[in-house]
């Protein structure tokens, strides 16, 4: 349990172990680290009591860090496939792994999974309360807050290291989502479960009403909230409505309450947006959450490609990233269809890293661009060795120019002897 939190810690000018990992992660100045996490601009996920080797930081300044979603559904469990998932997230570069399962002994899995993994863990703990609640023959809206609030101590207490928390579906967000109306209504599943909830019982969210007794439980662990967007657009027409920003406009308000708790606080957020409305979202959550880290799901720019997903994600992604987001969760091909297989994790993760990358690129953060130049002084060379050294996915990168062979040494079968860079050569 945590005597001293991160936040508590660096309010104090001192960074702990944590901190100077992700520090040294990013190759940025741990003061850089101190000090966003004492003003809440960056987190650390970091439970007292998970240890692991890939400690990263999440916030301003830093590279834009991205996420892997796995776990089983009533449907599809087996733990080792959930396993192997969680083995190709980490060989394919993802920064943290999220274990949203819903089928099965959750417990078992989650402890699975805790052991490992060597990078932070996230949950949903309405999941567990709400599975237990449905094993037992009861209705989802008959959940007691001591169920809910018991799932989460029981997972932060296992070692979890971050936790998404739908404390803004409160009474108002629903109200303004019930008079106003929406195409798709709620689609985030937490959201959805809390939403029932309010609307049956005619009474408050229980993480809203009670949050001092979250913090509480938080800050025993150290563990990192992620304040769910459940009121976030599941499609194009929904997107940056009254119910999504009466939401943000909460979820500001309860990232500076878990700042002074000195618990650490990102904010999560849409989902399904119009390209031309992606930059304007990212700048407005900046604004209205204080600059906390912003942890984006995709965003999608369309809604009409099921099983390329990945690429809709991808380019909205990119553009979030450039504007100001901070965290990517990734997207499948899957995603509408079906629980992802392994080759959809990793095209996942691939398209995830592509767009946070090039959201790098974009905002300056140090080193991003030399990654790329130093690619291109290869190309130049025709050096395909280097190139598939320095790719965002040697693998593949090796697999496709293997495949097939020039007759022409130094040239690819895209050109041949038709290469513009070797053509030029003589002239340098």
């Amino acid at each position: 349990m945590a005597a001293t939190t991160h936040i508590e810690a660096a309010r104090k000018g001192q960074a702990t172990d944590a901190m100077r990992a992700a520090a040294e992660h990013d190759h940025v100045p741990v003061e850089h680290v101190v000090e966003g996490v004492a003003h809440g601009t960056i987190v650390v996920p970091k439970n007292t009591g998970h240890s692991f080797s890939r400690v990263i930081g999440v916030g301003k300044g830093l590279r834009t860090k991205t996420n892997a979603n796995i776990g089983t559904s009533s449907d599809v469990c087996d733990l080792d496939f959930e396993l192997k998932k969680l083995a190709i997230s980490r060989k394919a570069g993802v920064d943290t792994v999220m274990d949203l399962s819903t089928g099965g002994d959750l417990r078992a899995i989650r402890k699975a999974i805790l052991d490992a993994c060597d990078m932070p863990l996230g949950t949903v703990p309405i999941y567990q309360a709400a599975v237990e609640v449905l094993a037992q023959g009861r209705a989802l809206s008959s959940m007691t807050p001591d169920e809910l609030f018991g799932a989460v101590e029981a997972q932060c207490a296992e070692g979890v290291d971050f936790i998404t928390v739908h404390c803004g579906v409160n009474r108002a967000a629903v109200e303004v989502l019930r008079r106003e109306g929406r195409l798709l209504d709620v689609v985030s599943r937490g959201g959805a479960i809390l939403t029932d909830w309010i609307l049956t019982n005619k009474a408050e969210n229980p993480l809203y009403a009670d949050y001092d007794r979250l913090l509480e439980i938080a800050r025993r662990f150290d563990v990192t909230l992620s304040l769910g967007d459940g009121m976030r657009p599941g499609c194009l027409a929904d997107a940056t409505d009254r119910a999504q920003v009466t939401e943000l406009i909460t979820l500001g308000e309860l990232q500076q309450r878990a700042l002074d708790a000195g618990v650490q606080a990102m904010i999560e957020g849409p989902g399904h947006i119009p390209l031309n409305e992606v930059a304007d979202n990212i700048r407005l959550q900046k604004e209205l959450c204080h600059g906390a880290p912003f942890y984006v799901l995709g965003p999608l720019v369309t809604d009409v490609a099921p099983g390329y997903d990945h690429i809709t994600s991808a380019i909205g992604g990119a553009i979030a990233a450039a504007a100001g987001a901070d965290f990517l969760c990734y997207v499948t091909p899957a995603e509408h269809l079906r629980l992802p297989e392994l080759d959809d994790v990793r095209e996942g993760v691939i398209a995830a890293r592509i767009a946070a990358h090039a959201g790098d690129v974009a905002k300056g953060i140090p080193g991003a661009r030399d990654w790329d130049d130093e690619m291109s002084r290869w190309r130049k060379k025709r050096n395909w060795a280097k190139q598939i050294e320095l790719a965002l996915d040697p693998e593949r990168a090796r697999a496709f120019h293997s495949a097939r062979v020039s007759h022409i040494e130094d040239a690819c079968t895209m050109c041949s002897e038709f290469c513009s860079i070797r053509l030029l050569d003589k002239h340098r």
